[in-house]
């Protein structure tokens, strides 16, 4: 019994050395490997405990989930129909375009916002508890799912509000809607370490995808002429957004090398950054807690 409670201690040893883990790839891939297993139950716990705060300090609760898609359907519907804009063809009902293209659009938001707020908000526990930090990013993943979640409430009625027919191809919905949340998380992981050192990371977000909104077709079609029109295909999310609004209804996507294009960058960009995390977060919990 001693030896192997002797055995068990050995194991969970953590050994310092000034030597890089990047100079034995394998084993700092299998340190992540066993880090993000072993975080599991810590992010379930903070992600019930962040949608518990989250719904329950708030007055009109889980109506947020909705409001947002619908005041941008009511206020640009309301500019097309007065002809202060001009939207052109949409493939959906105009309402109903913007109100799904919205809600893709804010999971997106709040995958890329998570990772930053998440080690900001956890800054006093970082330099107190040794802990996987890669639960603090599977929270917000989970967070953004479930926020999704409500979302979708909003979604199939639209679809049954305005008789929007649904094919197979829906079934695959979920793969684009992964690549934009991975693409979002792959943004906020990067800023992440930078967030906690410098408040102005936070504030610069909000500025950034308040523009980065009118480079994405939420409230207009794709455009194909002009520099805006090259703007918008350029924008990395306009492929996983437009892929998932078109898998949903109409089943025919238009831009597939695009879509696999941006997914193949975001996959192997969130693995080195989240190598990059690793390395940068005990030099930053040093600063901070100097």
């Amino acid at each position: 019994m001693k030896q192997h409670q002797r055995r068990n201690s050995q194991l969970n040893k953590v050994v310092h050395t000034p030597e890089s883990t990047l100079r034995h790839p394998l084993t700092l891939f299998r340190q992540m490997w066993r880090d993000l297993l072993a975080s599991r139950e810590l992010a379930w716990r903070l992600m019930v405990r962040d949608i518990s705060a989250q719904y329950r300090q708030s007055f009109l609760g889980i109506a947020w989930a909705f409001l947002p898609p619908i005041v941008m359907a009511v206020g640009f519907t309301l500019a097309s129909n007065a002809n202060v804009i001009s939207i052109g063809a949409t493939d959906l009902p105009y309402p109903a375009y913007v109100m799904f293209s919205t809600a893709l659009w804010q999971t997106f938001v709040e995958a890329l916002n998570g990772p930053v707020q998440a080690v900001t908000v956890a800054k006093p526990m970082l330099a107190r508890v040794n802990f996987p930090r890669e639960a603090l990013i599977l929270a917000k993943i989970g967070e953004v799912f479930f926020n999704f979640a409500i979302k979708l409430i909003l979604i199939v009625a639209l679809f049954i509000w305005f008789r929007i027919p649904v094919g197979w191809t829906v079934l695959l919905t979920p793969v684009p809607l992964i690549h934009l949340v991975l693409l979002g998380t792959f943004i906020g992981i990067l800023l992440a370490p930078l967030g906690v050192l410098y408040q102005d990371v936070s504030k610069g977000l909000t500025l950034i995808t308040g523009f980065w909104l009118f480079l994405t077709p939420v409230v207009y079609p794709v455009p194909t002429e002009g520099t805006f029109g090259l703007l918008v295909q350029l924008n990395p999310v306009t492929p996983l957004l437009v892929t998932t609004r078109e898998l949903a209804t109409t089943g025919i996507v238009s831009e597939p090398v695009g879509f696999w294009l941006v997914s193949m960058i975001t996959l192997v960009g969130l693995l080195l950054t989240w190598i990059t995390f690793r390395l940068a977060m005990p030099f930053v919990v040093e600063r901070v807690s100097s």
